[in-house]
């Protein structure tokens, strides 16, 4: 009777083979996930986001503003819609938790507080260039503009409200911004190079505010009406400074 067999014995020919088929395939999944991470350029994003630029000339969308305080370990929380036009005209209507509304058209900022019926009224002036950098980022923004402030780097792909997004981060290159606004994420949705979040990292604090947008329409028609100052009557207006 011929002894159980107790198992195939590999020959050395064999085994040597076959490390060098794993070799191959691990060496292959590397390959492949480099590859990935390597899709887009810096100067294949900032393409594609010229590209969606030079026909936006609206946005509508739902806006969640988070504020995070570190000391704290703090967060709070707006909803709300946002509405801008590519002629420097934006309004954001905070609902929740407290309804406030943000108004910019040219160089002229308003923050409305119905809770105290209060407008506090800002001339953007020598700052409005810094402004448009945070509110107008990545909606019809000439990437030109955005390379001579920022370093740009591409920090890979994620999957955001079920969309493939490319991340990018900016690095402010002023010194004097810098100092604010250590860095700044953008998600950029690959289907209309939108930016459908954007983070801003402040300073040596280790506070941050997350913006995400949903419900994103481009180029619908935006009424003038929207823009306009439709305080109640009786309300205080105040000019706060700086």
């Amino acid at each position: 009777m011929k002894p159980a067999r107790q198992g195939q014995t590999l020959k050395p020919t064999g085994f040597l083979k076959l490390l060098i088929g794993l070799g191959a395939l691990g060496w292959g999944l590397l390959a492949l996930a480099a590859q990935n991470s390597q899709r887009w350029t810096v100067e294949g994003v900032v393409a594609m986001m010229d590209k969606s630029a030079r026909d936006f000339h609206s946005l509508t969308a739902d806006i969640q503003h988070i504020k995070y305080t570190a000391v704290v370990q703090d967060t709070s929380t707006e909803t709300g819609q946002i509405a801008v036009r590519r002629d420097e005209k934006m309004r954001i209507e905070f609902s929740k938790p407290d309804p406030r509304t943000i108004l910019r058209t040219g160089d002229s900022l308003f923050v409305y507080t119905p809770k105290i019926n209060r407008v506090e009224e800002y001339n953007l002036g020598k700052n409005r260039a810094m402004v448009d950098q945070y509110i107008l980022l990545g909606f019809g923004t000439r990437m030109d503009n955005v390379k001579k402030n920022y370093l740009i780097a591409v920090s890979g792909e994620e999957e955001l409200d079920q969309r493939k997004t490319v991340l990018i981060e900016l690095t402010p290159k002023s010194d004097e911004v810098r100092n604010q606004i250590s860095k700044i994420q953008m998600w950029i949705d690959e289907s209309s190079w939108l930016p459908i979040q954007h983070k801003f990292f402040e300073a040596s604090s280790g506070d941050y505010i997350l913006i995400h947008y949903t419900n994103l329409m481009k180029n619908l028609k935006v009424d003038d009406a929207k823009f306009k100052q439709d305080w109640p009557k009786g309300v205080s207006r105040v000019k706060p400074r700086g």
